[in-house]
This record gives structure tokens, C-alpha cells and sequence, in this order.
């Protein structure tokens, strides 16, 4: 798993969204001690069960409509059974491990619930109660849910070792490398807001490969032909940044090439880019910083929470009792929308929020 995933939202965004998006992945509901007050008293229908409770509709339509809220872009995908039975699935899971978490993740989650509150408030700005409205919640809904979802994580947080942090440091250490390099960046759409398909961004980039392997200099070319506004006029040069920011594909690219090396153009959601590693830092647990030691515990503990979601649900014996929908439509575009789309800018730096 790359740390690249792990945007602001910390649990809200890390690694539950493998599978589907963050939203399909992290819906659950609280444990029957702990119910939304909309819904505690509720005598609907049962839409799943588990071991020690019970999915109503009514909790299950509270969860979906703030999942909409957080990701309208996913909201059509909510409506195929496959994924109903997927949030179902999920919910039980939160629920039943809310029961199970300690008094101090709680504690943690309420604080953290009202962080993520108060961000998306202000990124939503004054949009923020219209869309509420829009899925007929209130803001405590919305504080409910991520109470829920952030009471799991923190459990699975505090309840992370040393040893496990360290030994997931290994798997995901090329995150932080640091590298000072140039880049060409031929987008799909030009510095004229034209768009280019991908044979002709190819055909250019190819051309400036040519130059650069004939001798031209790079900061000149990047100056001429780059679409990365960030970079143009330094020549092209990203210098000293963590690779762990950048897509995967550059990513790869930056952590591999021998330095002082013109690359192929590699191809990502931008476009074509031409690197050449000017230098490159391979990083040390011991040499992280405090706050890099802790993004690295976040990912583990992300990948925890993952790992049980994917493969240990079995002993909670859940059964789900939802009924079909008329709407059976077509899924064979349920793979293509499972993750969150984000248009891309001029810039192979992955889309990142402050954590």
C-alpha cells in the first residue's frame, strides 16, 4: 500500500479505499448500545444481522444518504445489489468492532470527528448546508458517522506495535525517498487548454526524448515544452520532494531510473513525462521525522483495518436479508467506478490534503 493514500481524512480516505471508494468501504453504524439517535428506536425491517446485532433499514438508509453527502460521485453505484451488500457487510463489521473498542479510541475518535467536521465545512463552504439538505441530514449525522467509522480506527491505531510499524516501513519506505529530478511534462491537455489525445501527446513526447538523448539541455527543453506549470520556469525541477506525494507510475519511475538518465516517457492520469533523477535519498526508520513515523503508524494501521475487513468477517456470521432491487442494472461498470475519480492537474504530484 502506498502512503500516497493517505490524504487528509486520515481513516477516512487510507487504505478502505483498495476495494471501492472511501465511502462504500467505511459505512458502518454504531453498536446497538451506542445507536444514531434517528434511528436507535426505530422497529424497521432488518436488512442484515450479525453476531450480537442487527442492520436496520432505517440505519442502513441514514448511512447511505451521509455516504452520498461525503461522495456524490459514487451515489450511482449505491444503487446495484452488489455493493448494497457490500455496505451491509461493512456496517456489521463497524458496528461489531465499535462494541469491542476501548473507552480511550472513543475518546480519540470524538476529537478526531470534529476535525474532519470542521474541514469539510470549509472546504465545502457555503455549499456545505445545501448539500446536507440536499440528502435530507443534519451536520450531528454526518459527526455520527465519522465518530463511528474513526472509533474503529483508532482502536486498530492504538493497538498498533512498534514492531509492526517498523516491519510495514519496508513495504512502503520508497514513499520516502527523497530526489531532486526534471521533468518534461506533455499533457493530455496542452498549455492552450487544447486537448491532445494520447497518440499525439506520445508522438511530442517522443520528439523531446530525441532532443534530450541528442544533447540538448534539459532545463531549456523543459522551459519550451513542459504543460507542468509548477515547474516551467525552474527548468523542470522538482528538488528535494518525497516521492511517496507523486503518482504511482511516476512514482515507480522517479525510484528506479539510473540518475543522470533521460527515462522513455512514462505515461500517468497527466500525460507523457521525460525524467532524468538528478539525485535520490533512500530513507531509514530511524531518520523519519516524528510526523512521518506517525504517517507511517496511520498506514499500518489502515492496512490492519483493511486486512480484517477483507478477510476476517466470518466469525461475525453475518446474514443479509435485503431485497433485491427492481433496478438489477447492468454492473459490468461496477469495476471501472469503484474508485473516486479526481480531475487531474499539470502536475504528476498525487492530489494530497493536509493531514
Amino acid at each position: 500500500m502506498s502512503l500516497n493514500k493517505t490524504k487528509s481524512w486520515k481513516v477516512l480516505l487510507v487504505s478502505l479505499a483498495a476495494a471501492l471508494s472511501f465511502s462504500m468501504l467505511s459505512a458502518c453504524s454504531s453498536n446497538n448500545n451506542n445507536k444514531n439517535n434517528n434511528v436507535a428506536d426505530d422497529s424497521s425491517t432488518a436488512y442484515a444481522t450479525y453476531k450480537g446485532g442487527t442492520i436496520t433499514e432505517k440505519e442502513y438508509d441514514m448511512d447511505t444518504r451521509v455516504m452520498k453527502f461525503l461522495s456524490p460521485q459514487q451515489a450511482q453505484f449505491m444503487e446495484l445489489d452488489t455493493f448494497k451488500e457490500s455496505i451491509l457487510n461493512q456496517q456489521a463489521a463497524f458496528e461489531y468492532q465499535v462494541g469491542k473498542a476501548t473507552d480511550e479510541a472513543k475518546k480519540q475518535a470524538e476529537k478526531e470527528a470534529d476535525v474532519q467536521v470542521s474541514e469539510l465545512k470549509t472546504r465545502l463552504g457555503n455549499t456545505f448546508e445545501s448539500e446536507l439538505k440536499e440528502q435530507n441530514l443534519k451536520e450531528s449525522d454526518v459527526h455520527d458517522y465519522m465518530v463511528r467509522v474513526l472509533t474503529v480506527y483508532q482502536d486498530m491505531l492504538l493497538k498498533t506495535t512498534d514492531d509492526e510499524v517498523k516491519t510495514h516501513f519496508e513495504t512502503v519506505k520508497g514513499d520516502f525517498t527523497t530526489a531532486t529530478l526534471r521533468h518534461v511534462l506533455i499533457g493530455l491537455t496542452g498549455a492552450d487548454g487544447k486537448e491532445r489525445t494520447k497518440e499525439d501527446a506520445l508522438k511530442l513526447a517522443n520528439e523531446v526524448k530525441a532532443k534530450l538523448d541528442g544533447g540538448a539541455d534539459f532545463a531549456e527543453i523543459a522551459k519550451q515544452y513542459t504543460d507542468d506549470t509548477a515547474s516551467k520556469e525552474a527548468g523542470g525541477q522538482l528538488k528535494d520532494v518525497l516521492l511517496g506525494n507523486y503518482v504511482e507510475e511516476f512514482k515507480a519511475a522517479a525510484q528506479t531510473l539510473p540518475l543522470n538518465t533521460v527515462s522513455e516517457p512514462v505515461l500517468t492520469v497527466f500525460g507523457y513525462h521525460i525524467l532524468k533523477v538528478e539525485s535520490r535519498t533512500e530513507a531509514t526508520f530511524d531518520k523519519l521525522t516524528d510526523e512521518q513515523k506517525e504517517a507511517v503508524k496511520n498506514s499500518t494501521a489502515s492496512q490492519k483495518l483493511e486486512s480484517f475487513l477483507e478477510n476476517d468477517l466470518g466469525p461475525l456470521e453475518i446474514k443479509i436479508n435485503l431485497p433485491k432491487s427492481s433496478a438489477a442494472a447492468s454492473e459490468s461498470g461496477t469495476n471501472s467506478g469503484t474508485k473516486a475519480t479526481e480531475a487531474p492537474s499539470a502536475s504528476p504530484e498525487a492530489t494530497q490534503e493536509a493531514k
